[in-house]
């Protein structure tokens, strides 16, 4: 069943998911909803917790409100582990320090920091 197809699923949330690569239910299920609602962030998308919601009444056959509170906190649990290590990696791969070389043209000498008097 296409994402366009799938209950809760909206136009837009539907386009979201295609352009992340997820075109079909088996796609959802596959990366799970916190992993599909996790590639429509990284994908530069804003979706709103309703989209966790809806991923999840999506695979297990019910309206996103009738998601039980307690899995809604579950899934929010879930997202909230896992988009803390992508900081805690994000963090770890800082740049180190950015050096500058200057090469010069084979016709003109070094420069050395010597004055010279007197040479031609």
């Amino acid at each position: 069943m296409s994402t366009t197809k799938l209950r809760n699923i909206g136009p837009k949330s539907a386009a979201w998911l295609r352009q992340v690569g997820l075109r079909t239910e088996q796609d959802i299920a596959a990366v799970g909803a916190v992993g599909a609602f996790m590639k429509v962030r990284r994908a530069g998308f804003k979706p709103s917790l309703n989209l966790l919601y809806s991923l999840e009444g999506a695979l297990v056959g019910c309206h996103w409100q009738e998601v039980p509170e307690a899995r809604r906190q579950q899934l929010v649990c879930e997202y909230e582990a896992v988009a803390g290590e992508l900081t805690t990696l994000r963090a770890a791969q800082v740049a180190g320090p950015v050096h500058e070389t200057r090469m010069q043209p084979e016709d003109e000498p070094e420069e050395t920091g010597e004055i010279r008097f007197g040479e031609e």
